[in-house]
């Protein structure tokens, strides 16, 4: 649930825009070299963060009758959340998003396409054109919504206008497919490029485009646990601990690591840090610490434990500049030789595992 269920600020201006974090990938994501497989982050969210053998254990729901069967609602339900129809207002569908204790509000799309985590705030956007007209900038509407961005100084705040316009809602949008919808109507826009500031401040310059660097020399350099047999083909993947798309990979791997067909290589990096409180940053430190061979079995049995060793927050600025050197979005993030000696790179949860396993080459 943390790579869905996404904060959403209701007072206005909200936290500042410009430095939108690294993402934690759901299923079907981006691709490897040659072009295959994205989605959401979370922010913020509250509650405890489970671990892999625990994340499985949640349940599941259908959308509530006139919440439909939309492709947002689905993708939603994927993550393994229940859903509560909480009604319609301003001519937007309202969802709550549960899973365990740990909960987020959604307003629908028209379209059913997407959805932006937040409440509605009472702000027309008439008050809106009063009350800020030099802060306040239209956006290209999307998925049926007109959305706005308004500037605080150095903050910025993304808000997306109720069909009436008598409302606004205060958040991100995200597709059926996990896509940022907020990032990319704001790219465009001086002074709004992403930054990322990720666990301790290894990659918090500003994103710019890097050129191609060998993927497997420079997964090779990292710091990592191991996991399975070492005679079988490796497969490197970058995880963030409390990521629950990184926790789902490796519950999706485990049947095929114990069947001897693959060894994970696992890389831990924090990139949701600022959505739980620093969190990441702890539970990859204390991964870190441990041999490699510890790595991995500690973070599935959820026995990841400070203090920290002294010389893992090198390790883990070092792993996350080699992330930021392959041009890294999230986790988890696949590299892997392929049969024919290229190298291969699958970003996000793939939809066929054993299929991404069978392709790997010694």
């Amino acid at each position: 649930m943390r790579g869905i269920l996404l904060s959403a600020a209701i007072i206005l201006p909200g936290p500042a825009f410009a430095d939108p974090p690294l993402k934690c990938e759901p299923a079907a994501a981006q691709a490897d070299a040659t072009g295959n497989l994205p989605s959401p982050t979370a922010t913020g969210m509250t509650g405890a963060a489970r671990q892999p053998e625990q994340q499985a254990a949640v349940a599941t729901s259908t959308a509530a009758p006139d919440a439909g069967t939309s492709p947002i609602i689905t993708h939603i339900i994927q993550t393994g959340a229940q859903i509560v129809n909480l009604g319609e207002a301003h001519g937007l569908q309202m969802i709550l998003a549960r899973a365990d204790n740990q909960f987020m509000f959604f307003q629908l799309a028209p379209d059913g396409a997407a959805a932006v985590s937040g409440l509605q705030a009472a702000l027309s956007v008439k008050q809106l054109h009063q009350a800020v007209p030099d802060q306040l900038t239209e956006l290209e509407p999307a998925h049926g919504l007109k959305a706005f961005v308004l500037r605080d100084g150095a903050s910025f705040q993304v808000v997306y206008a109720t069909p009436d316009e008598q409302q606004v809602v205060p958040g991100v949008m995200w597709d059926a497919n996990g896509e940022n919808v907020t990032r990319r109507q704001v790219e465009h826009i001086d002074g709004m490029a992403p930054t990322v500031m990720v666990g301790p401040g290894a990659l918090d310059q500003p994103a710019t485009p890097v050129p191609p660097v060998p993927l497997l020399a420079t997964v090779n350099a990292t710091t990592f646990g191991v996991w399975g047999d070492p005679s079988a083909p490796r497969l490197w993947m970058f995880i963030d601990p409390l990521c629950p798309f990184s926790v789902r990979a490796m519950q999706k791997l485990q049947p095929l690591v114990d069947a001897h067909r693959v060894q994970l290589a696992v890389i831990p990096l924090s990139v949701i840090d600022r959505e739980d409180n620093g969190e990441s940053t702890k539970q990859a430190l204390a991964m870190l610490s441990l041999p490699p061979e510890a790595m991995v079995d500690a973070w599935r049995a959820g026995r990841l434990v400070e203090p920290a060793h002294p010389e893992a927050t090198g390790a883990l600025q070092r792993n996350l500049a080699a992330a930021r050197a392959i041009g890294f979005s999230g986790t988890p993030t696949f590299v892997y030789r392929k049969a024919d000696g290229s190298e291969g790179r699958v970003d996000g949860l793939p939809p066929d595992m054993a299929a991404l396993v069978a392709s790997i080459g010694r």
